[in-house]
């Protein structure tokens, strides 16, 4: 299939002024949507109504958005989709206008087909240079400021891995480049807490509801690197790709552990299957 995107329901471009474009002014969700269907839309859908309310935007009308998805992918064939909703437009300086109308942009793109080595043998990551900065009023949100990941991408280019853990400005391992991060200690599942900086990815949360209901103890909490190299397993998750186990952070080895792969089993990763009707 070919790329394609709409703006505000129509095939036209995002406008020169808009304030997603010249502030980041806005909020994205990346869904996967396998066989027509999108798992866990309920929950991408609460993420940006939650993000649109702390940031004082409107949030668009959820059936007009499906109906949108629907018109640009008619088909059931796998595919990626992505929502932006910014402010909209308005002129010079940064004090958003009174009454701004927001911009609706969505699209489609062809369906990453990830190394099946990925799931079975895991990644190699590596830890990046580029700090997160910490700002509780942004903290969770998928906004689209982007550059500390965009940077942290070229040095996992650079270095040849799979993908990079990313420390908040004191430090703290927070998340992958794109994604989540759990570790497992002594049979308990622990993740980091997003209250400085990062992402509460739709992912992250299937992962822990999985986890409780299937008994384990799971602890929301700041990581240092040496928990990190301490862990008796190490998974990274997103939306997408779903589940990776980590083989190795740097020259540190890690065992794919039974923790992992049942919540990869419970989760139907890789996702032969879809998993959840939108």
């Amino acid at each position: 299939m070919n790329a394609a995107w709409i703006v505000n329901g129509r095939e036209s471009a995002v406008e020169p002024a808009d304030r997603g474009l010249a502030y980041g002014d806005g909020l994205f969700e990346t869904m996967a949507r396998r066989e027509g269907h999108i798992p866990w839309f309920d929950y991408h859908w609460q993420r940006l109504q939650t993000s649109c309310k702390r940031l004082d935007i409107s949030c668009p009308d959820r059936s007009v958005v499906c109906s949108e998805i629907a018109a640009l992918d008619p088909s059931s064939e796998d595919c990626i989709v992505k929502i932006i909703v910014t402010r909209g437009s308005s002129g010079r300086g940064y004090r958003p206008v009174q009454g701004a109308s927001p911009s609706r942009i969505i699209s489609v793109s062809p369906w990453p087909n990830y190394p099946e080595s990925r799931y079975l043998h895991g990644i190699r990551v590596c830890h990046c240079g580029t700090r997160l900065g910490e700002n509780s009023a942004l903290a969770g949100m998928k906004h689209l400021c982007r550059l500390e990941q965009v940077l942290a991408q070229r040095e996992v280019e650079a270095t040849g891995v799979d993908e990079g853990l990313m420390r908040s400005s004191s430090g703290y391992v927070m998340s992958g480049t794109m994604s989540n991060l759990f570790l497992v200690k002594s049979n308990q599942l622990q993740t980091p807490s997003l209250h400085l900086c990062g992402v509460a990815g739709v992912m992250r949360r299937a992962v822990i509801e999985t986890a409780v209901s299937a008994g384990i103890s799971v602890r929301k909490r700041l990581l240092s690197v040496r928990e990190i190299a301490e862990a008796d397993e190490l998974f990274l998750s997103n939306s997408v790709f779903g589940i990776w186990p980590v083989n190795a952070v740097g020259d540190k080895q890690y065992s794919i552990g039974p923790i992992t792969r049942m919540l990869m089993d419970k989760l139907r990763i890789p996702q032969n299957t879809r998993v959840l009707n939108a």
